[in-house]
């Protein structure tokens, strides 16, 4: 598997950038340059009792001492391959599951090896935007561990139920943390779908009201945007799928339950993504429907004034010929006195005449 690092531009098209040369062996662990220094918040905990540590060492990490007790090992930063290394061969986890934490353009899945489960799962970046982050998630009996890109996450409601033995996540096993914090991941894309919701009623009123050209560009932003949402959750809900259909000594009978539940929530992000979309792409037919509307107000204004004029050039350029008034059939009224006047009247009431046609027949308004 080789190395590869997901560059996102915010208003672009995502490349990867490789990081290891082509053959390079698997399990090789390359670290980004720019990724954060790499910490560690270790927990262990059962009904009765909650120790926590943070920047803890990786020699102080150690496995449940009991069936009722729970670790997690929350790392945060992925910039010390030396001691992703560590933690992998302290818990016994696979090299390939080490790389792919390190390589953070990953889509959501779930590898089941021998002695653990390693899940992948994208969590929405507060904002409005379709930014997210890799969080990757191995589980084994009585130890969850995580690693994170960057520091700030969703995870502080259940560190806070963690600490005050809230509900029942200090009496249920490991795998229970391990949906925890899947659920917290899937909840924490309702509020940016919010946001997403609340531009869409902005975006058509003023496609509605005053249509611009910025529009179709805010459009086409939040399509694309969108269409990343997408692409992170329609795998969350595959690897949901994964845990509840595949029989796993990893997952309780219990916790499939709570599983189920996310796997619902996770359909139920899809279908608002997808309708945002349907209605963000109804709003581009509606803002070319406008403009198209608008142009044909201004050809019908401008045909309308070419149509009132043509008889008015008809008559000015007739008397403008100048012919010999000497002949009997040329124009008598080039010597009449009230010729001018004449000729001004023909063409007012020429031109209010067609007005009038026009008015009547509904093209100028009721």
């Amino acid at each position: 598997m080789k190395s590869l690092k997901l560059h996102t531009q915010r208003r672009g098209v995502p490349r990867l950038k490789r990081r290891s040369s082509p053959g390079a062996a698997p399990g090789t662990l390359i670290a980004d340059p720019a990724a954060d220094r790499l910490t560690i918040h270790y927990w262990r905990f059962d009904r009765e009792h909650c120790t926590e540590q943070k920047n803890c060492a990786v020699a102080a990490l150690e496995p449940p001492r009991g069936n009722a007790e729970v670790v997690w090992v929350d790392v945060t930063g992925l910039g010390d391959t030396t001691l992703i290394e560590g933690i992998g061969e302290r818990f016994g986890f696979h090299p390939l599951a080490l790389e792919d934490v390190v390589n953070v353009h990953q889509r959501p899945k779930l590898e089941d090896y021998d002695d653990h489960l390693y899940v992948v799962t994208r969590m929405a970046l507060p904002g409005l935007g379709a930014d997210t982050e890799q969080v990757s998630i191995f589980h084994s009996p009585g130890l969850v561990l995580t690693f994170q890109q960057r520091s700030g996450d969703c995870f502080e409601p259940v560190r806070e139920r963690i600490r005050r033995a809230k509900g029942r996540i200090r009496a249920m096993p490991a795998d229970y943390l391990l949906y925890t914090l899947i659920d917290a991941v899937i909840d924490g894309y309702f509020p940016v779908l919010e946001k997403f919701g609340e531009s869409l009623e902005a975006l058509e009123h003023e496609v509605i009201t005053k249509p611009d050209p910025a529009c179709v560009e805010r459009l086409h932003n939040l399509k694309r945007d969108l269409l990343a949402l997408r692409r992170a959750l329609w795998p969350t809900r595959d690897m949901l799928a994964a845990l509840l259909r595949d029989e796993s000594e990893f997952i309780t009978e219990s916790t499939q339950v709570y599983l189920r539940d996310a796997h619902d929530h996770t359909a139920q992000l899809i279908d608002i993504v997808e309708t945002y979309r349907e209605i963000s792409s109804g709003l581009i037919d509606v803002y070319l429907s406008s403009l198209s509307t608008k142009l044909n107000e201004v050809m019908k204004v401008l045909t309308m004034m070419a149509t009132v004029f043509l008889p008015l050039t008809f008559i000015s350029s007739l008397y403008g010929m100048n012919f010999d008034r000497s002949f009997p059939w040329n124009m008598p009224e080039l010597g009449w006195p009230f010729g001018y006047p004449f000729a001004l009247g023909v063409m007012a009431a020429a031109g209010g005449l067609m007005l009038y046609y026009f008015w009547r027949k509904g093209w100028l308004g009721k």
